[in-house]
């Protein structure tokens, strides 16, 4: 093969990978416009539901289910005692709230004993999910309803394993310890369950920043937004991510992903199916997606949903290394929940989860990231050799930048027309600012984080990859 063929080879094959990338681009851009405006519609077509906490307790507070409050916590010392008061104070008629933690190397344990006067008891689990062993289950002096299981590590799977096990209620929520519900959100998330016939085994709730917020005492006494960009960034992701999305997805009964932070489900459900996989870091996408593969073969009618009135307060990573292993593990997650689950995409034995779902997870987590980064090398190269024209170029760019920022400020909209949880025009407009200038470094970092994820996937790495916390004091 002569230099001038093998040349023209290569000039078909980069012509090829940037048509190819940038339609991938649009697809996905096409379909994140599509779920803004079902969300958009969604908000508005339906009964929106009231903002007074003291409304919903007259309403509910005779038929609320009991339900069980789960928090894993590993070296979760710097901020569990805030957590903890928070989740005592939701204002819940019956809640009860199980801290397991996790074989902490920290002060943890010591610290919940030491704030809360834990005492030892004889407590026993009624199923048994968990694979490490038990050390023993401490409850409160103080507060009749906080209880505290202490067992080896086995990471949060296991640990949410072990505190369903030992709840005796319908209803069981599972939160990250480093994470404050809002006052009312039991009673939101419990109310999709109080108004259904049986058929809800799961509900979601949105996940904010707590990063810049004040927070005292275990509860969130001021909104504030964070003087980092990087938290920043990822406020506007989980807007994006959670009033859009999420919103258009559960309105189709297609979500398949209730956050790790904040998920509410029926506890019977959760058991039948053996709770969370120990196997896998990516336990909250694989749980639902096996939720509704359970469902389905079982032929059982059902309902997950999602409310975006619930909101949870998250620490977000300050650091880029805390962020790039997060992401790694989102993303390595997602592969090992694919290929589990790989004979549920495109199957009609489904539904729409095998139809539709399920062929967008792998748009958007095997093809899409590759595609976008790849664009950035390609299109580029394509013009140099003469084989794009400009104008392209400036379609991929409005593409990847304009178009992106034109949605997260809809979100945006979204956001301060439903929720109101940015305070002021001030941070609007910092958020704004977020929304443009993440496309130039934090977004393509991102995309090398997703792939850092597949290595680690193929590679089998299976290690748990810590995300540095500061506290919520700091946060």
């Amino acid at each position: 093969m002569s230099l001038a063929e093998s040349l023209n080879i290569l000039s078909q094959i980069v012509l090829y990978l940037a048509f190819g990338c940038m339609i991938i681009v649009a697809y996905r851009n096409a379909v994140s416009l599509t779920q803004l405006l079902l969300a958009a519609y969604v908000f508005a077509t339906r009964v929106k539901p009231s903002s007074a906490s003291l409304d919903l307790w007259h309403r509910y507070a005779d038929l609320a289910l009991p339900i069980s409050v789960i928090a894993p916590a590993f070296n979760e010392e710097l901020s569990i005692v805030e957590s903890v008061k928070a989740l005592l104070a939701l204002e819940y008629p019956e809640h009860e709230v199980i801290v397991v933690n996790d074989g902490s190397s920290d002060k943890t344990l010591a610290t919940l004993i030491t704030n809360f006067d834990m005492v030892k008891t004889n407590r026993q689990q009624i199923a048994a999910l968990q694979t490490t062993e038990l050390f023993g289950a401490y409850k409160s002096k103080t507060h009749p309803n906080l209880w505290v299981i202490d067992k080896e590590n086995g990471r949060k799977a296991d640990a949410a394993n072990a505190g369903i096990g030992f709840a005796r209620t319908p209803l069981v929520c599972v939160i990250d310890a480093d994470s404050i519900i809002e006052p009312d959100g039991l009673l939101r998330a419990a109310e999709p369950f109080m108004l259904d016939d049986g058929k809800m085994v799961a509900v979601g709730g949105a996940i904010r920043i707590a990063n810049g917020c004040e927070i005292r005492g275990g509860s969130l006494r001021k909104i504030g937004l964070s003087k980092n960009w990087l938290p920043r960034f990822q406020v506007v992701e989980y807007l994006r991510a959670f009033l859009t999305a999420r919103v258009a997805n559960a309105h189709f009964n297609t979500l398949l992903l209730i956050s790790g932070a904040f998920g509410v489900f029926r506890r019977s459900t959760l058991v039948e199916m053996g709770g969370y996989r120990h196997d896998t870091v990516g336990e909250d996408l694989e749980l639902v997606v096996r939720m509704h593969r359970h469902m389905r073969e079982k032929k059982e009618d059902y309902r997950i949903d999602f409310v975006p009135e619930i909101v949870c307060w998250t620490e977000a990573p300050a650091e880029w290394g805390g962020l790039k292993n997060q992401r790694a593990r989102w993303q390595q997650g997602a592969l090992e929940t694919l290929i589990k689950h790989w004979r549920m995409v495109g199957n009609p034995r489904y539904g729409r989860i095998g139809l539709f779902a399920m062929p967008q997870v792998v748009i958007e987590d095997i093809l899409g990231p590759p595609a976008e980064l790849i664009g950035y090398l390609v299109v580029p190269l394509a013009i140099l050799l003469g084989l794009l024209d400009p104008i392209a170029a400036v379609a991929y760019f409005c593409m990847t930048v304009l178009f992106g920022t034109g949605l997260s400020l809809g979100t945006l909209i979204l956001e301060e027309i439903q929720l109101r949880r940015t305070p002021s025009a001030a941070d609007l407009a910092r958020i704004g600012a977020a929304a443009f200038i993440e496309n130039f470094g934090y977004r393509q970092a991102n995309l090398v984080f997703r792939f850092i994820g597949i290595k680690r996937h193929f590679k089998k790495e299976t290690a748990w990859s810590p995300v540095p916390r500061v506290g919520f004091g700091a946060a």
